[in-house]
């Protein structure tokens, strides 16, 4: 009965950890990320939630992570801003970039472990 004690106790804590683990997004979802932050720049829309992800994902990032997320937010902003692309980065805005927003409400509600 001990040893299944300690088995299922170990199970819980490495559950906890795979979960505190998956939070953090790869350095390719947060470039994407910076790029739709730029696009929703652009045209106007609310970067609230995308500014709060950002912020959260960058406290692990390695510098150059985030010096390319910040070429791609650029890249967003021009794209956004040119007449011939407003459709396409309208269209990327509320498609795969919604996924990144919500991540955010749902890391906002979320206590970090660093607070």
């Amino acid at each position: 009965m001990k040893t299944f004690a300690m088995v299922f106790a170990a199970g819980i804590l490495l559950s906890a950890a795979a979960a505190a683990a998956s939070e953090r997004v790869s350095d390719l979802d947060y470039m994407k990320a910076a790029r739709c932050k730029g696009i929703a720049a652009s045209l106007g829309s609310d970067t609230a939630a995308l500014d709060a992800f950002l912020k959260e994902q960058s406290r692990s990032r390695v510098s150059y992570v985030i010096e390319r997320g910040e070429e791609e937010m650029s890249r967003g902003k021009r794209d956004g801003a040119r007449a011939d692309l407003k459709a396409r980065t309208g269209a990327e805005l509320s498609g795969p970039c919604s996924a990144y927003m919500g991540q955010a409400k749902t890391m906002a509600a979320t206590p970090s472990p660093n607070s």
